[in-house]
């Protein structure tokens, strides 16, 4: 039997209801042809695993491992050569299925069905081991520890997108501004286009987060909550360029207002969340000035190798707010990063050690 955390159902409504955590045991999966057994040695959180808690997530269910985002080493494969290749690899879990390659979207008629907690996938990566297709890992990127590549997946994937696909933007020379810095796909987005040479400036309610921020590597940042910040903003735009090409933005609300008077003609908002408002007006002057709102959510099976290779090629390190050991046993600790998450402290992920390092065979 393999040990794993999921959510127990309470009596509550969507939204009012906190789903307690809790050990369940499912039957050992051995391996089908393509398929290969993951030994999980750290897992990460994700806003969704927090809505899967509170019932704001499309399809939540119980009985099934939370998290989608896992690395661990392969400790048995299928008969196929695809699988028999990684056997010992230390890897990362792409973090759903059922988009392979094509840029405008999922192929699969049900859609992207992402790993953790809900009834259109039965994978999660918060237990002992997972079941997987072969044709779904990636080796690990070799300069990050078990707990910095359980922070890279779906964070990454989607910030892959958000930033280097459908901004278009993430180029030397170009700005780009990358809204609510502090969370995981802001922090990754700003992590992607630094390595790409864009000049990239943040936004924050946090001063301590826009001070992070640049020790990473932007070039400054503005408190959003401050009146006129737009007005700032510009006045640290580089002489030669003084208009964004492209916003990376999580929140929605007035960003297409903003971004009018920021953004070049024909500049991009690339919008990955709607924290902020679940309606956004599209003004005239957004019209006027040919700006293009691109909505994106994670990415492809290729956008993931993608943004494997330029991860390992580029040394970049996700950026991990706090982790906590002690296994599946410590419910205590995994919720406490729950806790974090709902109380906004984080800069970066959230991270539960499942089980102690292990060395890849060569």
């Amino acid at each position: 039997m393999v040990k794993a955390v999921s959510i127990r159902k309470i009596d509550g409504k969507p939204g009012q209801v906190y789903y307690p955590l809790e050990h369940i045991t499912l039957p050992d999966a051995p391996p089908q042809a393509n398929e290969v057994v993951v030994e999980i040695t750290a897992a990460a959180l994700n806003h969704r695993d927090l809505f899967l808690r509170q019932h704001l997530y499309p399809g939540t269910t119980f009985g099934v491992p939370l998290l989608a985002d896992g690395t661990g080493v392969v400790t048995s494969t299928g008969s196929s050569p695809e699988a028999k290749k990684w056997l010992g690899k230390r890897v990362i879990l792409n973090p759903g299925n059922g988009w392979k390659d094509d840029p405008e979207g999922p192929e699969s008629p049900k859609g992207y069905a992402i790993l953790g907690g809900t009834k259109m996938n039965p994978l999660g990566t918060l237990g002992e081991t997972v079941t997987i297709d072969a044709g779904e890992l990636e080796d690990a990127p070799a300069h990050l520890s078990s707990i910095e590549a359980a922070a890279l997946p779906l964070t990454g994937l989607t910030a892959w997108r958000a930033t280097m696909v459908k901004s278009g933007n993430a180029k030397p020379g170009r700005n780009i501004l990358i809204t609510g810095i502090g969370g995981g796909v802001a922090i990754m987005a700003l992590c992607f286009a630094v390595a790409a040479g864009a000049n990239v400036f943040v936004s924050s309610g946090s001063q301590e987060k826009i001070d992070r921020a640049k020790s990473m590597g932007a070039k400054g940042g503005v408190n959003y909550k401050e009146k006129g910040w737009e007005k700032a903003l510009l006045e640290l735009l580089p002489k030669e360029r003084k208009q964004l090409d492209a916003i990376i933005d999580g929140a929605g609300g007035d960003v297409v207002e903003k971004g009018a008077k920021l953004l070049r003609p024909g500049g991009v908002i690339s919008i990955y969340g709607m924290t902020t408002s679940p309606t956004m007006p599209f003004l005239m002057s957004a019209v006027l000035k040919n700006i293009e709102v691109r909505g994106t959510t994670m990415g492809s099976r290729k956008e993931f190798a993608d943004m494997v290779k330029f991860v390992q090629d580029n040394g970049v390190k996700p950026v991990v707010s706090r982790s906590v050991s002690g296994g599946l046993d410590n419910l205590e600790g995994i919720d406490s990063l729950f806790e974090d998450m709902k109380a906004g402290k984080q800069f970066g992920k959230l991270v539960i050690e499942v089980a102690k390092d292990r060395e890849a065979k060569l």
